[in-house]
C-alpha cells in the first residue's frame, strides 16, 4: 500500500529521481515524471532504455519525489518492480503524464515501446 502522502506527491506535478542498478552494480539515477496508484509507484519509460534493462535484470529501485514548492518536503520509496505494462495502456499513460507535466499529449517520438514500471514499496519515508 502506498502511503497517502507519497501518493499525493506522485500524483501531483512533482519530479522524481529514479535509481536503478547497472550491470556492474553501480547506481544509475534519472529525473523522471512519476505517478502512483494505491499500491505502486508508476514510472513510464521505453523498453530500449538502460533503466528498463536494469530492472529486468535486478528489479530493485528507489524513487525520490520532491515537492517543487518545498524541496525539503519529499518522499523516498525503496522497492521492486513487480509488474510491467506495455501496449495501449502504457501509451495512454505517457499521454496522461505529459498532460500533467506539460499540458499537452506526449510529442516526443517513441523509439521502441512504452512500458509502465510498477514499483511495489518495501520501505517508504516522507519528510
Amino acid at each position: 500500500m502506498i502511503d497517502p502522502t507519497v501518493k499525493e506527491l506522485a500524483q501531483s506535478k512533482h519530479f522524481a529521481a529514479l535509481t536503478t542498478l547497472l550491470p556492474d552494480g553501480q547506481p544509475q539515477t534519472q529525473i523522471m515524471w512519476v505517478d502512483a496508484d494505491d499500491e505502486h509507484i508508476l514510472i513510464n519509460t521505453e523498453v530500449h532504455r538502460q533503466k528498463f534493462k536494469n530492472v529486468q535484470r535486478d528489479p530493485r529501485a528507489t524513487v525520490a519525489i520532491f515537492d517543487e514548492a518545498n524541496p525539503y518536503h519529499y518522499a523516498e520509496v525503496r522497492g521492486r518492480v513487480v509488474e510491467t505494462v506495455v501496449g495501449d495502456e502504457a501509451r495512454a499513460h505517457i499521454d496522461k503524464l505529459s498532460e500533467k507535466y506539460t499540458g499537452a499529449p506526449y510529442a516526443n517520438p517513441i523509439q521502441s515501446e512504452r512500458v509502465i514500471l510498477k514499483i511495489a514499496p518495501d520501505r517508504q519515508r516522507v519528510q
